[in-house]
């Protein structure tokens, strides 16, 4: 009695090399997109980290406006109290307090047409090599011009409350004895406010703020 011999290439094993073919394919379109989303990720970490060394830069570049600006009130045009009493173009100086946007931003760094209201565009510092420029105002906490006391500037050395006494004191009264002078106290100094913008490469605008008094 004959036996049947199965010959190769059955249906049952066609099936099965089918079905494997099939999971290898799975398996290769899976390595190939975590392959592309490892080189994406890595892009984008060298991309942010670009970013944030330029954003560094930047931020050192804007300290040039800082210095400039304090050089112009140490020892500069505004180096005199009474040239502080009133607007002064050239020196990108508003004896009065600026408009800002929601974000604390002098509205004359937004558009060039308002900075032309205050500031003359000679004072920017253009540093060609990375078109980098870095432009700034300056303006005095004040609700009007002339010269300054508390009813309408921010002074530094503001009343303070007497805490135990239950009184308003003020830095120039001695805080043991009420409306004594106090000799050693500091005078009261008007507060100023300077804002940098630095524009760059890529449309990057980054933007400096600080407060200081003369003395």
């Amino acid at each position: 009695m004959k036996h049947a011999t199965p010959a190769h290439g059955t249906p049952g094993r066609q099936a099965q090399r089918g079905i494997v073919l099939v999971f290898a394919l799975i398996t290769l379109v899976i390595l190939l997109i975590g392959a592309v989303a490892i080189s994406r990720s890595i892009s984008a970490s060298q991309f942010i980290t670009g970013n944030l060394g330029f954003k560094r830069d930047l931020a050192h570049q804007g300290e040039r406006a800082l210095q400039a600006a304090m050089a112009a009130v140490r020892n500069g045009p505004l180096a005199d109290v009474a040239a502080r009493n009133d607007d002064l173009k050239s020196a990108n100086y508003k004896a009065t307090l600026l408009p800002t946007n929601a974000q604390g931003i002098p509205k004359a760094l937004l558009s060039d047409e308002e900075f032309s209201k205050v500031g003359s565009a000679d004072r920017d510092i253009q540093i060609d090599d990375m078109s980098v420029k870095v432009r700034y105002v300056v303006d005095r906490l004040a609700a009007a011009t002339g010269g300054c006391g508390p009813t309408h500037c921010a002074m530094a050395n503001e009343t303070v409350f007497g805490g135990g006494s239950s009184e308003w004191i003020n830095s120039q009264g001695n805080s043991g004895a009420t409306k004594e002078p106090n000799p050693g106290a500091a005078p009261q100094q008007p507060v100023y406010r300077i804002t940098v913008r630095v524009s760059g490469p890529r449309r990057t605008l980054s933007f400096f703020q600080s407060t200081f008094t003369t003395n």
